[in-house]
């Protein structure tokens, strides 16, 4: 059977930002700016690049901003044009998204990831899908979803984005039961959520980038509460291991958790140091505080 085409994503935004609170107070968490672009822009950027051409946003109340981000700014770039700013316009100009190329679902009741996801599930329909959580951060060479919609290419199933974490901090994530490694590919054989350090059956970590078959929807329609009597996406892919090609895939490159203050003020000089036109400033400021 052909390898069906990956085009769908879908991302979860429907969360408070509690931890990022009074800044989220009237702004959502994903429009928090990394250097000079919001997490929200980041994570789809990073799916346009795999091929991805529709976008669902799972979201809450008070996430409007979202949407209009990605909105024609007509007032905007009529003054930038008036006022002969063409490079910002010309920035303005490359983020912007096809007409219909992104929808919105309301996920009304903080029931869990796999609850965000099924909320997507007309969306889904019988496709493929990526999921990008926009508060995981990847700097690389090759943006992460790519290599995971390459590694799709190759096995047809579900791959998972993962990386080592340390062990005694296995109990905060998705943490993988491995069989064979071919190169950056691991064969998923379980899944277990936030698996005490004793019971952990390796210290691979899920992070929040997925390509997922559509099979999926129909585990997480079940509504099953599991670690947080929340609707677990850990559980739900658990149950199409054996049914279904799964690998989890060690990519390229450095994962930040912006969800996270010090991941969030990390992924600032990493992502600034990164860049041509700010790391030479950059370095040189952060002297002063390095040599304190």
């Amino acid at each position: 059977m052909p390898i069906k085409p990956l085009r769908k994503a879908v991302l979860p935004v429907a969360g408070l930002g509690t931890r990022f609170l009074p800044a989220t107070k009237a702004m959502p968490k994903e429009m928090l700016p990394v250097v000079d672009k919001p997490l929200i822009q980041y994570a789809v950027d990073e799916a346009r690049a795999a091929g991805i051409e529709q976008f669902c946003m799972v979201t809450g109340r008070g996430k409007t901003a979202l949407i209009d981000h990605f909105d024609i700014a007509f007032e905007l770039e009529a003054t930038l044009a008036e006022r002969g700013k063409q490079s910002a316009l010309a920035t303005l100009r490359s983020e912007a998204m096809e007409p219909g190329s992104i929808t919105t679902v309301r996920q009304q009741v903080p029931l869990g990831l796999g609850h965000a996801i099924w909320c997507a599930r007309a969306f889904i329909g019988d496709d493929p899908f990526a999921i990008l959580l926009p508060d995981d951060l990847v700097l690389s060479e090759t943006p992460c979803l790519k290599q995971l919609a390459d590694a799709y290419n190759q096995t047809g199933g579900n791959v998972v984005a993962v990386t080592e974490v340390p062990h005694d901090q296995t109990n905060r994530y998705g943490i993988l039961d491995i069989g064979e490694i071919v190169g950056n590919l691991v064969q998923v054989l379980g899944l277990v959520e936030k698996p005490d350090p004793k019971d952990a059956p390796s210290d691979l970590s899920i992070i929040g980038r997925y390509v997922l078959l559509p099979e999926v929807v129909a585990h997480l329609a079940r509504m099953d509460r599991g670690a947080g009597n929340e609707v677990q996406l850990t559980d739900a892919m658990a149950r199409m291991i054996g049914h279904t090609p799964f690998h989890g895939l060690k990519f390229e490159g450095r994962r930040f958790d912006c969800g996270d203050k010090v991941g969030f003020l990390e992924a600032q000089i990493a992502f600034a140091l990164a860049r041509p036109d700010l790391g030479p400033a950059v370095r040189e400021f952060l002297k002063a505080y390095t040599n304190a």
